[in-house]
């Protein structure tokens, strides 16, 4: 179970960097999508740290 665990852990961090990628040069503050994008990636971090701490639990 840590194995897959693990694997959607490097996934989405992968598409946060493909993500993070596509988005240079785009007006950010447009439309209020900073705070949105801000919020997103707050919370992102947040389920990558929990999925991480709980890989024990999950075995």
């Amino acid at each position: 179970m840590s194995h897959q665990v693990d694997r959607v852990v490097d996934d989405l961090s992968s598409a946060l960097l493909q993500l993070k990628a596509a988005m240079r040069g785009m007006p950010l503050n447009q439309s209020g999508f900073r705070a949105a994008h801000d919020k997103a990636a707050r919370a992102m971090g947040t389920l990558t740290t929990e999925l991480l701490d709980a890989r024990p639990a999950m075995t």
